[in-house]
This record gives C-alpha cells, sequence and structure tokens, in this order.
C-alpha cells in the first residue's frame, strides 16, 4: 500500500510546538480541511474526540495515532506532525510514552471497515520498525518526510534461522477491533523474528477473524498466546496446548518477554494431544473446500451446539411453571395474565417457542457463510416461525441464508470505497429480503396449504377406525416435534375437544411423552452408541416431556433426522393406537403428566395405567429402534472406513 496516496506534502508538518493533545489535532484537522479532505472541521474534531474517549490513541516510543471515522470526511486521509518538544500526558498504552510523532487518520463513515483497517494496519507496521520511524523524525522538512512515507528500507533479516525450533500462536483482539488489534498482532511477529521464534498471529478485529489458525498449525504449536480484552473465539481449539493470558497492550510494552513466558510454558507444562475442534467447522483451514454433505453436517452440528442452552433452559423454565400449576392447583394463577406464574410460562415458552428457531437458523448460516450471514439468518428464522414451519423451517431458511450469503459474498466482494458499504449493509440488507422473502412466499403459503389439508384429512377420518386414526396422530406428533405436522394434529385435538370428543387429545397427550422417555432410555441402556452431546440431551428429555415439551428432542433428531424421526413415529403410533382404542378422554389441555388424574371414560386407575402404559411401551419401541438404527449406522460406517483400506 502506497502511504503517499492518502496524504501530501502540504498535510506533513515537522519539529512543531505544541502545549497539549488538543492542541495538535485542532492543527491537523485545519490542515485536513484547509486541503480539501473534510466537510466540517467540527464535526469531524467531535468524532476525533469521541474516540478518545474510549480507549488511549498514545502507543510507545513517541508515537500517537488519533483517529476518528466520520460523515464529515469527504475522502480518507491522514496529516503528520513532529513535534520539538514532546507532550507528557497524552494517554498511552505505556504509562512514560512523551509524544513526538503523530499521525491523524480521517476516515469517512462508510470505509469504516476497509479504508480503517487497511491503512491504520500499514501505518502500524511500518511504524513499529524503529528505523522507518526515526527517519521519519528526524527529517527536517515536509517534503523530505513526505519522501520518506514509502521509501524501502533495510529489515532486520527475516529469515534467520529458527534456532530454537518452537512454534507460538497468538490470537489478538480488543474491544474496538482496530489499532490495538493489529499492533499487538505486529509487535508480537517481530519479537518472534529477533528471538527466532516461529509467530502465527489470528487476529480477532472488526472484520471478523483473519489469518485464522490452521489445523496444521495447531497440531504443530508448542503453545498459544492469548493477548486480548474480550473473549476469545473458538477458543476450544488451543485447549492442548500451554496458554498465557495477557491484555491486548501488553505486547506493545515487552512482547518478548510474553513469547519468553509462552517458551517456558512450552517446557514446563506437557502439550497434549491435539482432537480437533469440537466444532469442525471452525478447524479447517480458510482456503479448505469441503463437500456439501460435510458442509450441510458442520452447519447443523453448529446450529444443535447453540440452541441446546435454549431449549434447556426455556424447557425447564416452562416445565416447572406448568408443574407447579398443576401440584398445586394453581391453573387460574398459570391463565391470568401478569401473574408471576403466566409471566414464567412466558418466559420458558418464548425461548423455545420465540428463540429457538431463530438461533438454530442464524448459527447454521453463520457455519456456511460466516458473521455476514447472521443477519439473514435470523430472519430466516424469524420468517420460519411467522410461517410455523418449526425447526425444520429454521434448518431450511438457515442453509438458504448461508449459501445465498456465500454466493453474495463470491460474486460481490468488498473491495474499495464501498467495502464498508457493501460488508455492514449490501450483504445484510440483501440478504435479509432475498431468503426472508423466499421463506415467507414461497415456502410458507404450501406450508399453509399442506397444514389446512392435514386438518382437513383428520377431520374426514374421525368417523372411522379409532385405532387408526390414533396411530396417525401419534406419528404426526413426532414428525417434527412441534412443527407444522405438530401442530395440525394439535389443532385437530382441540377441534375435536371443542364438539365434545376427548378422546384424540388424550392419544396426543400420552404420545408427547414417547420422544422423550425413548432418547433418555435410549442414551443410558446403550449410552456407547451415543456422543457425549446426545447423552447430555438425553438427561433432559424425559423431565421435559413430562410437562408436555417435544422440543428437548430437537437437537437429537437434527444430528440424525433421518433414523431418529421414524423411530419416534413408530413408537408414537403404537401409543397413540392404544389409547384411541381404549378410548381414553382428556379434556384438560397442557397437563402434562397431570393428566393422570383427570382422564376420563375408564376408572381411574385403570385409565391412567392405560394411558401411561401405552405411553411407556411405545417408548420401549421407540428406544430399541434408536438403538438399532444407531449400531446398524456405526457398523456401516467401520465398514466403509477398512473398505478403502483393504482395497
Amino acid at each position: 500500500m502506497q502511504l503517499v496516496s492518502a496524504t501530501s506534502p502540504d498535510l506533513i508538518s515537522t519539529n512543531q510546538s505544541f502545549a497539549s493533545k488538543d492542541e495538535v489535532i485542532n492543527f491537523l484537522i485545519k490542515k485536513l480541511y484547509e486541503a480539501g479532505k473534510l466537510y466540517s472541521e467540527k464535526d469531524f474534531y467531535q468524532a476525533v474526540m469521541e474516540r478518545e474517549s474510549l480507549s488511549p490513541t498514545g502507543f510507545e516510543g513517541g508515537l500517537a495515532i488519533p483517529h476518528g471515522k466520520s460523515a464529515a470526511v469527504k475522502e480518507a486521509a491522514f496529516a503528520v506532525a513532529t513535534l520539538k518538544k514532546p507532550i507528557i500526558n497524552w494517554e498511552s498504552i505505556d504509562p512514560n510514552n512523551e509524544v513526538t510523532l503523530v499521525v491523524l487518520l480521517a476516515i469517512p463513515e462508510n470505509e469504516s471497515g476497509s479504508t480503517h483497517l487497511s491503512l491504520l494496519s500499514e501505518l502500524v507496521k511500518r511504524l513499529s520498525n524503529e528505523e522507518y520511524k526515526n527517519r521519519l523524525l528526524k527529517s527536517k522538512t515536509n517534503y523530505e518526510l513526505f519522501y520518506h512515507l514509502d521509501r524501502q528500507f533495510q529489515e532486520e533479516n527475516a529469515e534467520a534461522a529458527n534456532k530454537m525450533n518452537k512454534t507460538i500462536l497468538a490470537v489478538t483482539a480488543c474491544p474496538a477491533g482496530i489499532a490495538h488489534t493489529y499492533m499487538a498482532a505486529e509487535a508480537l511477529v517481530n519479537a518472534g523474528k529477533e528471538l527466532g521464534v516461529d509467530i502465527f498471529v489470528e487476529k480477532q478485529g472488526a472484520n471478523g477473524i483473519e489469518d485464522r489458525h490452521t489445523t496444521q498449525l495447531l497440531r504443530k504449536a508448542d503453545a498459544v498466546i492469548f493477548a486480548a480484552d474480550v473473549a476469545v473465539k473458538n477458543e476450544e481449539r488451543y485447549s492442548h496446548l500451554p496458554k498465557v493470558k495477557t491484555s491486548v497492550a501488553a505486547p506493545l510494552k515487552n512482547a518478548k518477554a510474553i513469547i519468553t513466558q509462552a517458551l517456558e510454558k512450552s517446557e514446563n507444562v506437557e502439550k497434549k494431544e491435539y482432537a480437533g475442534s469440537v466444532n469442525s467447522s471452525h478447524g479447517t483451514e480458510e482456503n479448505e473446500k469441503k463437500s456439501f454433505k460435510t458442509e450441510i453436517k458442520d452447519s447443523i452440528l453448529t446450529g444443535i451446539s447453540y440452541i441446546i442452552p435454549v431449549i434447556v433452559a426455556g424447557g425447564m423454565t416452562l416445565a416447572a411453571a406448568v408443574l407447579i400449576s398443576q401440584a398445586f392447583g394453581l391453573q387460574e394463577v398459570y391463565d391470568t395474565e401478569g401473574s408471576w406464574l403466566w409471566l414464567l410460562r412466558q418466559l420458558g415458552g418464548t425461548l423455545l417457542g420465540t428463540l429457538m428457531v431463530p438461533i438454530l437458523a442464524a448459527y447454521m448460516a453463520y457455519s456456511i457463510a460466516d458473521k455476514p450471514a447472521l443477519g439473514p439468518g435470523f430472519a430466516a428464522g424469524v420468517a420460519a416461525n411467522l410461517i410455523g414451519s418449526g425447526f425444520l423451517g429454521g434448518m431450511l431458511g438457515g442453509i438458504l441464508a448461508g449459501y445465498f450469503l456465500k454466493y453474495l459474498k463470491e460474486t460481490v466482494k468488498p473491495r474499495g470505497t464501498f467495502a464498508g458499504f457493501i460488508s455492514f449493509w449490501l450483504y445484510p440488507v440483501v440478504g435479509t429480503l432475498v431468503v426472508g422473502s423466499i421463506m415467507l412466499f414461497v415456502v410458507g403459503k404450501p406450508l399453509a396449504f399442506l397444514n389446512q389439508g392435514l386438518i382437513s384429512w383428520l377431520e374426514g377420518m374421525s368417523g372411522t377406525n379409532a385405532i387408526l386414526l390414533g396411530a396417525i396422530l401419534g406419528a404426526m406428533v413426532s414428525f417434527d416435534l412441534g412443527g407444522p405436522v405438530n401442530k395440525a394434529a394439535y389443532t385437530f385435538c382441540i377441534g375435536a375437544m371443542a364438539s365434545g370428543n376427548f378422546v384424540p387429545y388424550a392419544a396426543f397427550a400420552s404420545v408427547k411423552m414417547v420422544s422423550g422417555f425413548s432418547i433418555t432410555a435410549a442414551t443410558i441402556v446403550a449410552k456407547k452408541y451415543f456422543d457425549k452431546e446426545e447423552k447430555e440431551v438425553g438427561k433432559q428429555t424425559w423431565l421435559l416431556v413430562l410437562a408436555g415439551i417435544t422440543e428437548g428432542a430437537i437437537p437429537f433428531a437434527m444430528k440424525d433426522p433421518l433414523r431418529v424421526i421414524p423411530s419416534l413415529m413408530v413408537g408414537s403410533a403404537i401409543t397413540g393406537a392404544i389409547v384411541s382404542f381404549y378410548q381414553i378422554g382428556l379434556n384438560v389441555p397442557g397437563a402434562g403428566i397431570f393428566s393422570l388424574a383427570l382422564l376420563q371414560g375408564k376408572p381411574l386407575l385403570i385409565g391412567a395405567g392405560i394411558w401411561l402404559g401405552a405411553a411407556l411401551l411405545g417408548a420401549f419401541v421407540s428406544m430399541c429402534l434408536l438403538i438399532v438404527t444407531r449400531k446398524n449406522k456405526l457398523k456401516k460406517e467401520k465398514h466403509n472406513q477398512h473398505s478403502p483400506q483393504a482395497a
């Protein structure tokens, strides 16, 4: 990058005298205004001072880089001043910094994510070199300093032999994600060269993750340095490495000491074997091409990892509200708007019914197309809620958003003057409009038609064979676990209840327990066939279905839908058929396990035994199917792994 393209001799002043930081900034702003780079001195001054209030812009070695992003800037530029007498009270990372070189950056607001970062990082890189910085400070005229800005200088031998044969990884990140992130990275790399250590820095800045550490580097590394004032993204990648944690400013003061500390840690703390990233989508090399099947799988796993805490928190909160209302006869409080029990119910219900699907869609999209896909992914999830498509619609929306944004990023690249506009406006807005419209107007209408058709079909069957109707209702309940097919079954059961037929809802309520019971049982009886995440889900599902909440099974079903969903449907169909055959009735919706005391059609104990027994029998059948299908899947995968080797 040619620095002279963003400045001119008129914007450079040497050997100036100023009494304060404010005086320097005002002087340089005036230079920018006179050179035609600003619309308004006052507005730009306000932007610079707002940035000054966030964190220090003084660094070390006499350097300060104040900067401002504002609509008052016509085009990106910078002004420079060297000082005769240092300013000693400029807020700096190094408390002893005495400022003698000031570079003021002026960035248009719509270029804040592109020009700003590239210009700032280039300045930081060059000014980290003492020879380069001293050449600027010793310049006697503005033309001499202007000449030295892009003059090639002799660097220390960067190809020195790696005497220590050590590789250290580092992650730098600051709250703003701009100056300190890049300066800390540069300081660590330069110190590593001097020490003969390979340093690879991943910068987690305003533009997302840059220079992501590859799988090969993660395996090869001896230790990792976290120079960050915010949480490190995907920190689990480094769980096998000895760690040094420090602030983002620390490398600017003494990068060599931090690297030395990391080297000592690598000698004294045993490095574990690298087992790969928990989320494979973050563990691959940036340019590695994944197959469509792998990308979809990674996307689903990413979505699952983010919705499990939401499902558990929402499900347990809603379950607590339901069970308290039934156990203590507080149904009226439960139904009264604004009451404490109603508020608990709304809290849990909102987490499950409103937030879960958008979070699922957003992070599935994020896995495919990174940060730009988050907004459209959330929009796709909200659209899925609006059309009532449940988690299957959310999965479809997440995949659509991910691949559309991936296509958009490849087609419209953020370059030049409009880079910031493309990254921060075009991607999220166009992505949301396109993906949201597809979900609402292309997917939504057929889905609504299907939903109404299912209800009409069930109503047409209500006078026929009770066993068949119960089996169909049971299969529908577990087909999409709260999605449109499940909702169609629920709507039919409520309609039948209003007409005086209480049998369908009793079957519906009993079937809702099958998925949770069977998953819990399968992960206990045959735990060797299921991974840690699935076993954690299994610990929760049985409790959630006691309150009539089937959504707890969604993460389990998402991992292997072609095997799990049919397994659940078979057991659920058996349960629905049994309850319908014995003509057990229930006229109180949402009672969960407390429905046992409210059943009709048989004496209380007999009716309760049939109703709960049907749920347990259906769960047993589904459990057996879950175990058998999983065992066969693992056997097939093992066979496929050995086949190429045998060949």
